[in-house]
């Protein structure tokens, strides 16, 4: 069976491409791209180029508030990335009160239209705590209520051989119809991966003249400063001279620039700009190019971002980890394909119907939202 999948909030293809790529162990479950929506033509170009290059048209570039549903293809699985601007713990957290906050009704409205037989959420894992843990019991009531059973779970993905500690709250839904039951896929065949920082930039090295490998002009300031930071240490406890030190007041964010640690897996790769905020060698005095950011971020290096140097910057920052979308999308396959593989518990219970009309309190929830990052 071959899954049409749709998706909003497309970004530049981390969960499209690890969809494509993905197959139940007996292959006879795979999903293939039916359209993808996105407002950023740069982001929406990367797609169309690595995802869908025959088909362009089926990635539809405009604000999600303008998108007619109706224009759209029937699918029977959907995933959505709903932004993560207002839930997101570098920030205000807003919540649903928020500009971006409200956006996952849009993913209500297409579970409504299109009864997909699955999908998949993502959103940051401050999504547990934003308006005091309301916000994420009101979505996941939302998607319930729209007619699927919920996996939600909170994904570390350093622990799925991703080089980077990037945690992220992904919810499986399956149609309640369906009564099929989806499992977190276990950690332990990954247990042995070499998740550092250096063997993901280094092994193997990375062709000269590869796509997006530009690097970035560093300022004689910025060059100097970094002389000061060793591994792990950012601008503000290393020991700077006073006339490199940063004159920031209020929160002192631990990525300004951050040295990685090569043993290490990375600290999370975002889309934030500013300076101090481009992830920095553990060794040159320079900042990762994106070519190396998208290696952190698990992509191949056949897959090409379109658009400006910051442009690419912020793309790879925003995408879910191909590595770790793909586990994901396997386990799905191998659910539906009624194939057993290894599973762990779940970080939050499952919300499972007990009658199609349930209206779920979804109040017991409140004692696993605790932020422990």
């Amino acid at each position: 069976m071959v899954f049409q999948l749709g998706e909003l909030f497309c970004g530049p293809g981390g969960l499209g491409y690890a969809a494509i790529s993905s197959k139940s162990n007996d292959r006879k479950y795979s999903i293939k791209h039916k359209w993808a929506n996105d407002y950023d033509p740069d982001t929406c170009e990367t797609y169309r180029k690595n995802i869908c290059p025959n088909s362009k048209n089926s990635v539809i570039c405009a604000d999600v508030k303008l998108l007619d549903l109706n224009s759209l293809s029937p699918i029977n699985a959907f995933a959505f990335g709903f932004p993560c601007n207002d839930f997101s713990m570098v920030g205000e957290q807003k919540g649903l009160n928020g500009t971006y906050g409200p956006l996952y009704t849009y993913g209500v409205k297409i579970l409504e239209k299109f009864q997909p037989l699955w999908f998949l959420a993502e959103n940051v894992g401050g999504i547990r705590t934003s308006n005091e843990g309301n916000a994420f019991g009101e979505i996941l009531k939302a998607l319930f209520n729209t007619g699927y059973d919920l996996f939600p779970n909170y994904y570390k993905f350093e622990k799925y051989g991703v080089p980077q500690n990037r945690h992220r709250v992904i919810i499986i839904g399956i149609r309640k119809d369906l009564n099929l039951t989806f499992r977190i896929p276990s950690s332990k065949p990954y247990i042995d991966f070499d998740i550092s920082a250096g063997n993901a930039i280094l092994n193997p090295p990375i062709e000269a003249g590869s796509y997006n490998n530009e690097l970035t002009r560093q300022s004689a300031i910025v060059i100097e400063r970094l002389k000061h930071i060793k591994p792990g240490e950012n601008a503000f406890n290393a020991h700077l001279p006073e006339h490199l030190k940063l004159n920031v007041k209020g929160a002192k964010i631990s990525q300004i620039y951050r040295r990685l640690e090569k043993d290490k897996p990375s600290y999370t790769i975002t889309g934030s700009g500013g300076g101090g905020t481009h992830v920095y060698h553990w060794e040159e005095n320079r900042a990762l190019t994106n070519r190396e950011r998208a290696r952190l971020q698990t992509f191949p290096d056949t897959f090409i971002f379109s658009g400006s140097k910051e442009s690419v910057r912020k793309q790879i920052g925003m995408a879910v980890p191909v590595l770790g979308a793909k586990i994901i999308f396997k386990a799905i396959l191998n659910t539906f394909a009624n194939i057993s593989y290894e599973f762990e518990e779940a970080s939050f219970p499952s919300i499972i119907h007990k009658k199609q009309d349930t209206l779920i309190d979804t109040s017991f929830l409140k004692p696993y939202l605790k932020q422990d990052d």
